[in-house]
């Protein structure tokens, strides 16, 4: 069977995705932009404010929300140490009652708030999120630089989370062996494997761990 061409910013089959978040990937990140094939114009550079919701009960589903609409991410499996995600589900406010009792708190696998309303908008659903203590909202600035190493989705960024710099590092792709060796030729092989909703708590405190430097 053919590999699937990956292209950035069109919709393919789930990837595998490996990411890690530190202080310091200025030598990576040039090695990464060296062997980049050339990219869309659109992907060259990216920002984005983004509000990421952490459940304390939860490490399965990533909830985000950018410009008034919810996307919510569930973890599938790992393989060979890189992790796949599929969509769960996406919305946007005014949101129902019913979409919020049967999808998003579920989601966050916390107590069922009790919801009196058959919609809430944006500022009253984060009036929920700020009341629950095992709920946080953060907010995410991304400043992302897209390549292609291997036939794999890459990027470099530089992410603001409540203020706090860190810098991103990724490859995705539908392949596993393809991004196992842009990590080797990019020189990631050494750096632990994080996800956004696990560096963000990290950085935040809720899980008390480094990020990989």
């Amino acid at each position: 069977m053919s590999k699937e061409e990956l292209k950035i910013g069109e919709v393919s089959k789930p990837r595998f995705e490996y990411r890690t978040f530190g202080q310091d990937f200025e030598e990576e990140a040039y090695t990464m932009s060296r062997l980049s094939m050339p990219v869309p114009e659109k992907v060259w550079e990216r920002e984005s404010e983004e509000i990421y919701i952490l459940s304390r009960t939860n490490d399965i589903n990533n909830t985000k929300i950018r410009d008034g609409k919810m996307d919510i991410k569930t973890f599938v499996q790992t393989v060979d140490g890189l992790e796949q995600w599929n969509p769960l589900m996406k919305g946007e406010f005014p949101m129902s009652k019913e979409m919020l009792e049967k999808e998003v708190f579920p989601a966050f696998q916390v107590e069922m708030p009790k919801l009196t309303k058959d919609t809430y908008t944006y500022e009253e659903f984060m009036a929920i999120i700020k009341a629950n203590k095992d709920l946080a909202a953060v907010k995410v600035y991304k400043l992302r630089f897209g390549y292609m190493v291997n036939n794999t989705i890459c990027e470099f960024g530089e992410v603001l989370i409540n203020g706090a710099k860190v810098y991103t590092l990724n490859s995705e792709s539908t392949e596993i062996e393809d991004i196992k060796k842009t990590m080797k030729d990019v020189g990631l092989t050494e750096f632990e494997n994080i996800n956004y909703l696990q560096a963000i708590k990290r950085v935040i405190g809720m899980i008390d761990k480094p990020l990989a430097n």
